[in-house]
């Protein structure tokens, strides 16, 4: 019974929840929207014991919505969408928690935001029907728009513009995309229809007009990732937006791009994705990301910026280990779209605690403070270790897989790779020692209060995944393996039969 409803319950409860929480009084909406978010964790918590790893699909519901069209309401589960679908559940109670010392207009406006933003995320990870999709990815636009606008920085509006100008534009070629897909599978079978498994089928027979829709998509699902030079939205995005849409920009709307790649482009159109020169620049591009957004990280004196930058590094590896094609790649990338959303998250939250005490996000403003926020220092210092990879966080696992994968397939791209992790730990170590270590010479500094009860009950749940994974990722790699092994079948046939 709890298999036949429960993405639906995901998606619809959200919605519901959020018309209440518009109508509530001001000072209930916090408490309304947390609430309401816990129970969405709880209705997901059990996604974990219940799907069984497997190739195929689970949890599936399929049901008419507008039949003249061949649109379906079709919704299913798999060890790629797993993961993404639970990380969503745990972030948007942790950022609704995090947002409540700082949020204090409009609160009604802005809780209900964040839980129409769950329903449209949700909806693209689960979303087995093309016109589904597309919906549950402009419906994931709109609200993220007025978050940032309405409650971001002094200069929100022009981020949130440049947000949504970049995003619609991607989308609206991949919406061309999809109707010719869905228009030349009708013309072929005589069967309208926008299901994902009837226009997998079918792209093999585009011909020559595969490559125009595999850059409809790649654009799509390059601009969200972000992948370079596409990326100049997200450090405006992430500066100016309040520390919960950080938290969601860089923990589940970034994977939306690189889940794109994984579920739609690569599958779709594999004699493109594989073309010797799409490879070519794929990699370049990926590699051009990973130390270019780790140079640019080095020199920010923004802290929340540097850790924009940081994203388009840590997705470069996504990118690479996709493209290798390899099973400990695939993995590996799969790994870093967690943890990117466990770890940046946390950082994301870290900064905007430091900016609630001191109205700064320059990283020049502090120095020292570990002598007066020990519990702060310990944490931050905690989880930009994992950011970087140190061995027994959840950031190793992920990369090594990724660079032992990617080796087998481009072994000079990879070795050039590494060299994005010695940059990493340069500017995130260096970073942490100007913030917490320095000598403690300004007075504003030396009055700053630790942690509160609050907080740490935030920060908690990501500190506990942070050596969950690093300490012991195998229930994350079984869940995921079939379906990792099933994307590489559909690209190469073959390919995974020799590999451990």
């Amino acid at each position: 019974m709890y298999a036949r409803w429960v993405l639906t319950a995901l998606l619809v409860w959200p919605v519901i929840a959020a018309l209440i929480v518009l109508f509530v009084p001001a000072r209930l909406a916090k408490y309304v929207s947390l609430a309401v978010s816990l129970v969405e964790f709880a209705i997901s918590v059990p996604l974990w014991w219940t799907f069984e790893p497997s190739t195929g699909m689970q949890f599936i519901v399929s049901q008419p919505w507008i039949q003249s069209w061949g649109i379906h309401y079709t919704v299913g589960l798999d060890g790629i969408s797993l993961f993404m679908v639970l990380l969503t559940t745990l972030l948007m109670p942790l950022s609704i928690l995090g947002s409540w010392s700082y949020i204090t207009k409009r609160e009604g406006g802005f809780y209900s935001l964040l839980l129409v933003l769950t329903t449209g995320m949700i909806g693209v990870f689960v979303a087995l029907d093309l016109f589904l999709f597309y919906v549950m990815w402009e419906v994931m636009l709109i609200p993220m728009y007025f978050i940032i606008g309405i409650w971001g920085g002094e200069n929100r509006l022009y981020a949130a513009i440049k947000f949504f100008i970049y995003t619609f534009l991607g989308s609206l070629l991949m919406l061309v995309a999809i109707i010719v897909l869905y228009l030349h599978a009708g013309r072929v079978t005589g069967q309208y229809s926008f299901s994902y498994m009837h226009l997998l089928g079918q792209v093999g027979l585009l011909g020559s007009g595969a490559w125009w829709l595999f850059g409809a998509f790649f654009l799509a699902f390059a601009i969200k990732v972000p992948m370079f030079p596409l990326h100049t939205w997200l450090p405006d995005a992430h500066v100016e937006a309040p520390t919960a849409g950080s938290v969601i920009l860089a923990g589940i709307l970034l994977k939306m791009g690189t889940y794109g790649f994984l579920r739609f482009a690569v599958p779709f159109f594999p004699t493109v994705a594989l073309d010797p020169t799409v490879q070519l620049v794929i990699v370049a591009l990926s590699l051009i990301g990973i130390i270019y957004g780790g140079l640019v990280a080095m020199v920010q004196p923004d802290f929340k910026k540097l850790i924009a930058y940081s994203s388009v590094a840590h997705l470069g590896f996504v990118m690479l280990g996709i493209w290798a094609l390899t099973l400990q790649s695939v993995q590996g990338a799969l790994l870093i779209m967690i943890n990117h959303g466990i770890s940046t998250g946390a950082l994301f939250f870290l900064a905007g605690m430091m900016y609630e005490r001191r109205h700064s996000r320059l990283i020049d403003a502090y120095g020292g403070i570990a002598r007066v926020v020990p519990l702060f220092a310990a944490i931050l210092t905690l989880v930009s270790l994992s950011s970087i990879a140190l061995p027994g966080t959840n950031g190793f696992v992920g990369e090594f897989l990724v660079l032992l994968g990617s080796f087998r397939t481009y072994p000079i791209a990879t070795a050039l790779a590494t060299t994005g992790v010695i940059v990493a730990a340069a500017y995130l170590l260096n970073a942490l020692q100007r913030v917490i270590f320095n000598p403690l010479t300004q007075d504003e500094n030396k009055k700053l209060t630790d942690l509160t009860p609050r907080e740490l009950i935030v920060l908690a749940p990501l500190l506990a995944c942070i050596l969950w994974v690093g300490i012991y990722p195998k229930p994350f790699l079984r869940r995921m393996e079939p379906s990792a092994r099933q994307f590489i079948e559909l690209v190469k046939p073959g390919s995974t039969q020799n590999q451990p």
